[in-house]
């Protein structure tokens, strides 16, 4: 994403959300709300399409959305347009999938400064609350690149009042679908049934007899560390379903030394969808899942965590992580065309059950092509055990299922701002509208750390922390920034690690296919937008400094 517009996230932070009605009655006389047209007049949420401006007088246009480059398949975040009377401007933007209005707003022809609202508000509340009346707006400022499309940074100044024009956002339903079956989460850059689609396939048991690996139809077994056939006939279905996105794969095998008995053990090898960074090569960043599944272990399949109360291991590992490997393909898939600043890593990792064994073989140089230590490592991000998480509830009708996202490292008690906390909290806050407050305990970011007891009784519980013991830890503990999403755990959904971790249990848990979706398809928007923001903007800013 385009390097120029550095703190131009900023922009998406203060602007992704909706309004609607004009911002006060005294706007210039120059130009009316009647001189504009833009089409289409109802957005497609949730993807990138594209919309014109037209023009009957000069003036100016502010688009506060993700705006997709096509010369250069670049994404920037905001832009502010001019167009001649007479003239129109065709623009690629990425609706909000997650609200049914958008705004654009217009002003004279070279306008600088536009009002937005504060950061702890909606449009809607801005509006409410007569902001456009008022001198103490949060403005943006517009800046050039060195692109076609001119950026936005936050400002001291916001150019007075604006015509705001209002527009609808609908997320159509694919064909065939029915809400019950997740058409509402069936369409866009990703999408819930997508996800679904995937993980039946990946997960189906139907008996295959001519199928050695594993003798079902989908790819079971997954199991790391004993160059396990069915671990690899996985992998090479996964490998081709990347480089039919267009992506260089690269896989990567590496030997497991066992520090107990130095005896030496086949790991499989880590698969990596490999995009080259456009502005900053000499930086890179992972986005990354566990594709192994929890074996049985104990001879009587007896849990190690709770000992005589149910069996361990599963053959097919839906949700841990069998959905975080499907998340994955369908960034692979989103993210084929676009261009990047950093160099790009999609990763899937081996023998994560088995003590993060696939990732720090990639970090340490003890794999076939592993971390480049000549470059900068930035972010990173780790999908592990999504869909039992909010918006799901329970049985579809108790209680929430909690949701997690942790960012970190916070180990220094000086430092209480970790940069991309900033993009993790304007994502979940602010463009997907969470409920940032919503936690058992009716509290929001009281004190948590890493243990967790602390965390037991969160719905929402997303913050700056340390806790987990996925890879994202691996990166951590090489200085990266990283994120953590991760769903229900042990008491919330008992079949973590067990048999009964199947795609039809999950379904049944949470009440039915469309619930499933709409918790995986929240999951996959929120880290797939902190990937796309932290990419752009590699050495984020405190906001308190912009």
């Amino acid at each position: 994403m385009q390097r120029p517009i550095m703190a131009g996230f900023l922009a998406l932070l203060f602007c992704l959300a909706p309004l609607s009605g004009c911002f006060g009655e005294n706007v210039d006389s120059t130009i009316s709300e009647g001189d504009v047209t833009i089409t289409p007049k109802v957005w497609i949420g949730g993807d990138f399409q594209a919309i014109t401006i037209a023009a009957e007088s000069d003036m100016s246009a502010f688009v506060p959305y993700m705006i997709l480059n096509t010369e250069n398949g670049f994404v920037q975040n905001s832009t502010v347009v001019d167009i001649k009377a007479g003239k129109s401007v065709q623009l690629t933007v990425l609706a909000p999938p997650r609200t049914d209005t958008a705004v654009v707003l217009i002003g004279d022809y070279g306008r600088e400064d536009w009002p937005i609202r504060d950061l702890t508000e909606s449009w809607k509340v801005w509006y409410a609350r007569e902001g456009f009346e008022r001198d103490d707006n949060q403005g943006i400022s517009r800046v050039s690149s060195n692109t076609s499309l001119d950026a936005v940074l936050p400002s001291t100044k916001n150019g007075g009042e604006v015509i705001a024009i209002r527009l609808g956002i609908d997320r159509p339903f694919a064909a065939a679908f029915s809400e019950a079956e997740g058409g509402r989460h069936s369409m866009g850059l990703v999408d819930g049934r997508t996800v679904l689609n995937y993980i039946n396939v990946m997960s189906d048991e139907t008996p295959d007899p001519l199928d050695p690996a594993d003798g079902a139809v989908g790819y079971l077994d997954r199991w790391a560390g004993q160059g396990n056939a069915a671990y690899e006939d996985g992998a090479q279905y996964l490998i081709k379903e990347m480089e039919g996105f267009g992506l260089e794969v690269i896989n990567q095998r590496f030997v497991y030394d066992s520090v107990n008995t130095g005896q030496q053990n086949p790991e499989a090898y880590n698969i990596c969808g490999y995009r080259f960074g456009e502005v900053t090569p000499d930086k890179w960043m992972v986005f990354g899942a566990h594709f192994d599944i929890a074996p049985p272990v104990n001879g009587g399949m007896i849990s190690p965590h709770l000992i005589g109360e149910r069996t361990y291991g599963t053959r097919v590992g839906a949700y841990d992580n069998t959905a975080g490997t499907v998340a994955m393909l369908l960034y692979a898939r989103a993210f084929a065309d676009l261009t990047f600043d950093c160099d790009t890593f999609l990763a899937l990792w081996s023998s994560e059950e088995e003590g993060l064994r696939g990732s720090n073989a990639f970090a340490n140089n003890q794999c076939d092509y592993c971390l480049p230590h000549d470059k900068e490592l930035e972010f990173y991000i780790n999908m592990d055990m999504m869909g039992m998480s909010w918006p799901a509830h329970k049985n579809g009708v108790g209680d929430p299922f909690p949701y997690h996202a942790w960012s970190g490292p916070d180990l220094d008690p000086d430092v209480q701002d970790v940069q991309i906390t900033t993009v993790l909290e304007h994502v979940h806050r602010n463009v997907l509208k969470a409920p940032m407050d919503l936690r058992i305990d009716g509290t929001y970011g009281a004190g948590c750390d890493q243990h967790w007891d602390e965390h037991a009784d969160l719905v929402f519980d997303v913050h700056e922390d340390t806790f987990g013991r996925s890879d994202h830890v691996t990166f951590r503990e090489l200085g990266a920034q990283t994120i953590f999403h991760l769903g229900a755990y042990d008491e919330d959904y008992s079949a973590y690690h067990s048999p009964t971790d199947t795609l039809d249990n999950m379904i049944e848990e949470v009440g039915g296919q469309e619930e499933l979706e709409r918790s995986m398809e929240f999951v996959m928007w929120a880290a797939m937008l902190e990937f796309i923001i932290a990419d752009q903007t590699p050495e984020i800013r405190n906001m308190n400094e912009m």
